[in-house]
């Protein structure tokens, strides 16, 4: 029981590590290609505070979603290790459905950072152009938008959690005889 609890303890550690350094980059790069705006990455080179404070915001909120999924990978992992004779699956298998997870929770940080930023751009339209805020280097609008992506991260962080975990394939009990 202790080997299988700390075979699981590498894995997840590892596996950690090379997420948390995947997600860094990619979210990232989808970020920094995805807004029609204008070249976040320029103005962080120039040292726009007010962008940088947002893809900050961005990073952090993305990788907060991911974990969420992280922990479906673990769990079937686990499953797989303490359990081998229920498990109908080979090491393979249970590789390219980890990878699903994550691809699927990554998808879903990627739309929802997206759509509540564009959301909120359009819900103040009137009174601001967020993005030409930004662009101007308008630290309080990186700001504000910063906590948007935070606060949209919270909430649908547990909805992530809850696909994942309703997705994690569950083994076979068997049949259980009530009465004869």
């Amino acid at each position: 029981m202790f080997n299988t609890r700390l075979i699981v303890s590498i894995f997840e550690f590892l596996l950690s590590v090379v997420m948390s350094g995947l997600i860094i980059y990619l979210t990232y790069r989808v970020f920094i290609k995805a807004n029609p705006d204008f070249n976040m990455e320029e103005e962080i080179k120039k040292g726009n505070v007010a962008v940088g404070t947002l893809v900050g915001a961005i990073l952090f909120a993305a990788s907060m979603i991911l974990q969420k999924g992280l922990g479906a990978v673990v769990s079937m992992f686990r499953m797989h290790i303490s359990a081998p004779v229920e498990s109908t699956m080979g090491f393979g298998k249970l590789s390219l459905i980890a990878v699903a997870h994550l691809g699927l929770a990554m998808l879903l940080a990627v739309i929802t950072i997206s759509v509540t930023l564009r959301l909120f751009g359009r819900l103040v339209r009137a009174h601001m152009r967020p993005g030409v805020e930004l662009q101007k280097g308008n630290l309080a609008v990186g700001i504000v938008l910063g906590a948007v992506v935070l606060i949209s991260a919270l909430y649908v962080g547990e909805g992530v959690s809850a696909i994942s975990k309703a997705l994690v394939p569950q083994p076979s009990i068997g049949q259980i005889e009530i009465m004869k």
